[in-house]
């Protein structure tokens, strides 16, 4: 990077600036929950041919693949194409699938988890060729799939089927234009009491699965309290939390038979998948109910009719400050911000539990919006973040081989 490219890169990033909130638009109108991404894909690839692509391909999964540069050097900016639903309207203040804008922000489901991140980086790349800075470099935009139900599925794809292996990952997810260097890991578990029923006018007769499970819930509360002493200074605490509970019962004039609870765990440094399910195992109450403990698996198709099984497993990850991934990421922020960036953490998770926690591939993460508005009725991204975001994409590339030299 010289002085020089500095004032053209941020020139045509505001240049494009229109272009990319249009793009965003779009790709809000466009429904996009995981397994049916087809459409939204497709309106992506079209934008990479006509910004001027060198490759734009898709793989048996449906991930979206968009090449510019030739260079040794690999790097991967990500950003994930599959949104969650709406959820309840009326909740709602703009149509969720409109892209309304309106005092310097995009409105929509998607704005800012993550499609402002796509829409920023397919410009960003789209700048780094027109000002020639994909030199030594061949940069991948990876628009992907279910992220949303399985993170890092689409990456482990990627990976184990020999697709794409970059040096370094870029994950788009919104960070408030802070630079992120890792988040906690999570898997989703199951816990399971077994009943026995009998008719509803005699219930001593049976037994009721739903008073076994009774006590593990409380449990499960104090457990969460208790996860505070083994907290990480950067990562924070572990949380587990019950997300649904279910039971059977042959009708609702008879005791259930069986009661299930769902748990999102998240685990901060230190802790393990293994580690956790013993944690559940060892409680008194799922031990006096003799409860099943079970790692869920994902198994669902994606819109290509592509099934790619997954334990639902993703680790906690964390890259060094130091690392040059990390430190090329500051210098990038510092150029697209005009001064330091803030250095954090993700509250959720991201395609990073596969790219790093999996694969050891340095990951790093900046994105536009900001991820409290992620799975909300106001879910929207500033159009300032969208520029912002676009200059760091153009340079970051640059700017990492740059570090890497002695």
């Amino acid at each position: 990077m010289t002085e020089a490219t500095r004032p053209e890169v941020a020139a045509l990033a505001r240049q494009y600036t229109d272009e990319i909130v249009g793009f965003l638009r779009d790709l809000i109108a466009i429904p996009s929950e995981s397994g049916r991404e087809r459409a939204a894909v497709a309106r992506i690839a079209a934008e990479m041919e006509r910004v001027g692509f060198d490759e734009v391909r898709t793989d048996g999964l449906g991930n979206l693949l968009g090449r510019i540069g030739t260079g040794q050097t690999v790097i991967a900016i990500d950003g994930h194409v599959d949104t969650v639903g709406v959820g309840d309207p009326s909740t709602w203040r703009v149509d969720p699938y409109k892209g309304a804008v309106a005092n310097g922000m995009v409105h929509g489901r998607g704005a800012s988890d993550q499609k402002g991140g796509i829409a920023a980086a397919v410009h960003g790349a789209r700048i780094m060729k027109a000002l020639g800075l994909d030199e030594g470099v061949q940069v991948w935009v990876t628009c992907t799939v279910m992220e949303e139900d399985c993170d890092g599925l689409c990456w482990q794809y990627l990976l184990r089927e020999n697709i794409l292996r970059p040096d370094v990952v870029v994950i788009t997810e919104a960070t408030n234009l802070g630079v992120h260097r890792g988040h906690r890991g999570r898997t989703e578990i199951e816990i399971r009491t077994q009943g026995r029923s009998c008719h509803g006018s005699a219930p001593e007769r049976g037994v009721n699965a739903v008073y076994a499970m009774a006590p593990i819930v409380q449990a499960i509360e104090r457990l969460n309290e208790d996860l505070a002493a083994t907290a990480d200074p950067f990562l924070g605490k572990g949380s587990v939390t019950i997300s649904e509970i279910r039971s059977t019962s042959p009708s609702l004039c008879a005791v259930a038979d069986s009661s299930t609870i769902h748990l999102d765990r998240r685990l901060t440094s230190g802790e393990t998948l293994q580690s956790a399910v013993a944690q559940l195992q060892g409680l008194d109450s799922v031990r006096l109910a003799k409860a099943d403990v079970t790692v869920l698996d994902y198994t669902r198709e994606s819109y290509t009719g592509v099934t790619y099984p997954a334990q639902k497993y993703y680790p906690t990850w964390v890259l060094d400050e130091g690392h040059p991934a990390v430190r090329a990421a500051v210098r990038a922020a510092a150029e697209a911000l005009g001064r330091a960036p803030v250095l954090g953490k993700w509250v959720f998770s991201t395609n990073g539990t596969a790219t790093c926690g999996m694969f050891g591939i340095p990951t790093v993460g900046f994105g536009p919006g900001n991820e409290i508005h992620a799975h909300t009725p106001d879910d929207q991204c500033p159009v300032g973040d969208l520029t912002r975001a676009a200059r760091f994409y153009a340079v970051f590339p640059r700017l990492f081989v740059e570090t890497l030299r002695p």
